[in-house]
């Protein structure tokens, strides 16, 4: 396996910026000393097993955890800031994870939820839906290709329907990047295919992409570098063809397999 300290980019203003950050849930470290760095509207996969650290890297930058204090070394910055509001955040980056998902699992319709994102809220209650922000909704509902789905409830959505209309929630602020927690668990294919589509329309839009996943075909073809993630550390960084091979992968997950590459989606086979 590659050492745990990649070299990291850095040109330009990051989006994100971490620096030999470190974090604990309760008594557990969670990460060791992470570094990476992210740029604007760059389309970026954090790849890892289960339990290597991928949620608790979104919850660090949702502040639902922080890092060690006292050392001088540690670098903790989104956009160049050290210290910032979670509600300005969704402006600038906006967020879909397995959470949300079970959270919206119930009689709102799909235009609701859209329109949710304007307020930080799950549904729709006293808030007042102007001109703007309807035109906004029907006009992601439209570049989705949700409108047929609009008055039905998340209840009664698929998996892949339901997480589409919450990406239109996430998109309502016109976010420089999108990032995803482990989107398409509990897909079968055509919901897979379907939401890799979209994924892709939304990168060729000019939205950035950080996907977080332990599956090799959630990776789309637009995104070009792959951060491998284990033990709470990141052990790799570099370009999808220098990473995406039989030995980094096998290591990361521990087992003998073969990735093979087509129509440029990547999968593992042979374990």
């Amino acid at each position: 396996m590659n050492s745990c300290n990649p070299d990291i980019p850095a040109t330009g203003q990051p989006l994100l910026e971490f620096d030999h950050v470190t974090v604990f849930s309760g008594k557990k470290k969670v990460l060791d000393s992470v570094s990476i760095r992210v740029q604007e509207g760059e389309n970026i996969a954090i790849l890892g097993p289960n339990g290597a650290g991928k949620s608790s890297f979104l919850r660090t930058i949702l502040r639902e955890l922080y890092p060690v204090a006292g050392d001088e070394g540690v670098i903790f910055r989104i956009r160049g800031q050290d210290v910032w509001d979670v509600f300005e955040l969704r402006s600038t980056i906006g967020i879909v994870s397995d959470d949300l998902h079970f959270t919206f699992t119930r009689p709102i319709t799909g235009k609701e939820v859209i329109l949710s994102g304007f307020f930080s809220s799950i549904g729709l209650f006293n808030q007042v839906v102007t001109p703007a922000m309807d035109r906004k909704a029907d006009e992601i509902l439209a570049f989705l290709e949700l409108g047929h789905l609009k008055d039905r409830t998340m209840t009664s959505l698929s998996s892949g329907e339901s997480r589409r209309f919450l990406i239109g929630r996430a998109l309502v602020h016109n976010p420089g990047t999108l990032i995803l927690d482990e989107p398409t668990s509990s897909l079968d294919l055509h919901a897979l295919h379907t939401f890799r589509e979209t994924l892709r329309k939304i990168a060729r839009s000019g939205t950035g992409i950080i996907l977080v996943t332990h599956n090799l075909h959630d990776i789309i073809p637009e995104i070009s570098r792959i951060v491998l993630m284990k033990d709470g550390k990141f052990c790799g960084d570099g370009q999808k063809e220098v990473m995406l091979t039989d030995t980094k992968i096998g290591d990361l997950f521990h087992v003998p397999l073969h990735v093979r590459e087509e129509g440029g989606y990547y999968y593992a086979t042979g374990y």
